[in-house]
């Protein structure tokens, strides 16, 4: 899978988040509006460009609009980053990981049900 830079990843962020395909106009808004950027519609269509040209997105043409859809499922592509993450940040080490997460903030009492949950299916 290969890297996004910040600019391409707050692109699909966007797309990942919609519930619908997007068109270049609603990219260039969305990704506006959210991440307080004033990109221009060419700008977007040259992150859109590389997102293709990585194989993130696939495009289809509906008269004279472009629609974007995901080749690269959210959950993969967030896999691939913890991965990453834990493997450069914490030698490969989950409890180390976890352990900086509980020190960055407190977690919620559903999250650590959760995770207990998690840890236990995995055993």
């Amino acid at each position: 899978m290969e890297k996004l830079t910040t600019c391409e990843e707050l692109v699909m962020k966007t797309i990942w988040d919609a519930s619908e395909e997007l068109s270049l106009t609603e990219i260039m808004q969305r990704v506006n509006e959210k991440y307080h950027k004033e990109w221009k519609p060419q700008t977007v269509s040259t992150f859109l460009a590389r997102l293709v040209r990585k194989g993130y997105l696939q495009y289809y043409r509906k008269g004279r609009v472009f629609f974007y859809q995901t080749l690269v499922p959210l959950e993969e592509y967030r896999g691939q980053q913890a991965k990453e993450f834990v493997e450069f940040w914490h030698h490969g080490n989950a409890d180390e990981f976890l352990r900086s997460l509980m020190t960055a903030r407190e977690l919620r009492v559903k999250e650590t049900a959760r995770i207990r949950k998690l840890i236990k299916e995995d055993l």
